[in-house]
């Protein structure tokens, strides 16, 4: 009897929400790509950036630790943060991975050198290997440039994005362009919207391979909106932004978390302006896949199984 094909899974964003996806997907025989987001430009990655020159490391870190097959000290070295002295604010995962790539002299050799440090299981592919920041336009005409100044707004945060650009132009990582062709299915999201899931999609080459790829096309909306960034969105608003960048026809399926998160874990939330997503989207040109997809902890994020199992089986 025939060995079934394994599934080939490309996760395109960056930052808490790829970590939850690859988190989940590293638990079943598929073969996972990490295309991940370089437009990062605050805390500890931001500071190497600027330092060292070199592309940010926090989504890749992110993504490497996801896919890590060792839950040993290593990982958690990865992931400590220092909280004084001269090196107060940086992660120490940040401070190595700058260090491999200032010993392996490019990010493709240094992303693969940490992938096999922290043995991973799949792929994590840089979008870009050009060092390059995000920008927006305001709806009143402002022009914010830089991921934290987007992440943070120092603008009016009730100031809607209308658009987003990328300076300088950048090229796709052609790694990803080859990653994204041969997938079986394409995950967008979870994550910031603007900042960490559609700032791939602007990168040149990659609204071609998704338009071009036979890949299933899954996007998978937020449990919460962003005050300053995604302020009020619904579901259909989510929607309607990534189509804006991706394409319409593109996006072949939406997953929408329906299960509302307990008072006590938005209060947080909600103090910051964000807010729960109604899950308001009717079955168009998409096919919307409604379910519970909420990890019931104490933060209102996606459950890594839940959401795995739910891509696994389309």
């Amino acid at each position: 009897m025939a060995k079934s094909k394994k599934q080939k899974i490309v996760v395109i964003g960056g930052g808490t929400g790829s970590y939850i996806v690859l988190r989940g997907l590293k638990k079943h025989d598929v073969e996972i790509t990490a295309v991940v987001s370089m437009m990062d430009s605050g805390g500890s990655a931001g500071k190497l950036r600027d330092e060292y020159g070199y592309l940010p490391q926090g989504d890749t870190r992110r993504c490497l630790i996801a896919l890590s097959e060792d839950s040993s000290f290593l990982r958690k070295l990865f992931e400590y943060r220092f909280e004084k002295g001269g090196v107060g604010g940086h992660n120490l995962g940040n401070l190595l991975l700058t260090a491999i790539r200032d010993i392996a002299g490019n990010e493709k050799d240094a992303v693969e050198e940490a992938s096999k440090l922290l043995n991973i299981k799949g792929r994590v592919v840089p979008v870009t290997l050009t060092n390059a920041h995000i920008g927006a336009v305001l709806e009143n005409g402002q022009v914010v440039v830089s991921e934290t100044n987007i992440d943070i707004p120092r603008h009016n945060p009730d100031l809607k994005i209308k658009k987003l650009f990328i300076v300088p132009k950048a090229k796709a990582n052609p790694e990803a362009i080859k990653a994204i062709l041969k997938a079986d299915k394409i995950i967008i999201g979870p994550g910031d919207l603007y900042t960490s899931v559609l700032a791939n999609i602007l990168v040149g080459g990659i609204k071609k391979a998704l338009s071009d790829s036979k890949a299933k096309k899954i996007f998978v909306c937020n449990i919460m909106n962003k005050y300053g960034e995604t302020t009020d969105f619904k579901a259909s608003d989510f929607l309607k932004e990534a189509e804006k960048y991706v394409g319409k026809g593109v996006i072949g399926y939406v997953l929408l978390n329906n299960k509302k998160p307990a008072a006590k874990t938005l209060k947080p939330y909600e103090s910051e302006g964000s807010r729960f997503i109604a899950p308001d989207l009717a079955a168009r040109r998409v096919k919307v896949i409604k379910t519970d997809l909420l990890d019931y902890g104490n933060l209102a994020r996606h459950d890594s199984d839940k959401l795995a199992k739910t891509i696994i089986n389309i």
